[in-house]
């Protein structure tokens, strides 16, 4: 799963690297997010039909949905059933977008003790993930919201979790957002690309919501990943 990521580009940038019309009510340096807080995505105007950067709020809250509190448990949408959901397939046929981040975190358990790992391409490249958007409430009451669609973990990153971010290349950003809805959307992310990502050991800070700031993406020392006594750990806090 995806519970906790970081994003640190600014709106000029992620609206140049996207070719999209920036939108956004202005980005801060987030290296701790959050489910419920607000998130960079890249969407396509239905009423232009060009790419746009919005600021939307992370965890999608369906229009049925009568109270906005909801989406706090619909932060990531799986491959598996995000075409049939309830609360996802209308997003899923319409609504999608891309979601930039430096990259996300995950905890396993090694004995004792809790590890967090920060899984990144590197600071010249955005991790991109596949994402659902959606328009809750009117008027002043409006709301953008987004969720963050999860896939069986591939290659090492099943050591980590058994679920990870569906990334998307560069080639197939244009894809995800325009074409009509199909099974093929949801390929698994090529081995290629996941080879690529860094499985950083971090500090334990990133645990505490409160806590912000590029030191949270540090490297620290840790001990190899073995499979045969790693346990995966959820802590997404809310």
């Amino acid at each position: 799963m995806c519970g906790r990521y970081a994003t640190s580009r600014s709106n000029a940038d992620l609206s140049a690297l996207f070719e999209a019309t920036d939108d956004s009510d202005g980005l801060e340096p987030d290296y701790n997010v959050a489910p419920t807080d607000p998130v960079p995505i890249v969407r396509v105007s239905q009423s232009a039909g060009a790419r746009v950067l919005n600021t939307a709020r992370w965890g999608l809250v369906p229009a049925w949905a009568k109270d906005p509190k909801v989406g706090a448990r619909m932060i990531n949408a799986r491959v598996e059933t995000v075409a049939t959901s309830n609360a996802f397939a209308q997003s899923f046929a319409r609504r999608r977008c891309l979601v930039p981040a430096d990259g996300w975190y995950e905890w396993v358990r090694t004995g004792d003790n809790k590890q967090p790992y920060f899984m990144t391409l590197g600071e010249d490249e955005p991790c991109v993930f596949a994402g659902l958007w959606t328009v809750w409430g009117k008027d002043e009451g409006r709301l953008l919201t987004c969720s963050i669609i999860t896939t069986p973990a591939v290659d090492d990153l099943a050591l980590i979790h058994d679920r990870m971010p569906l990334l998307l290349p560069r080639d197939r950003w244009d894809a995800w957002l325009t074409a009509d809805p199909d099974p093929g959307l949801l390929a698994p992310t090529p081995s290629s690309h996941v080879a690529r990502l860094e499985l950083r050991p971090v500090g334990s800070r990133v645990g505490d919501v409160r806590n912000d700031g590029p030191d949270l993406v540090a490297k620290v020392p840790a001990p190899p990943l073995r499979s045969s006594d790693v346990e995966p750990i959820d802590l997404t806090l809310f």
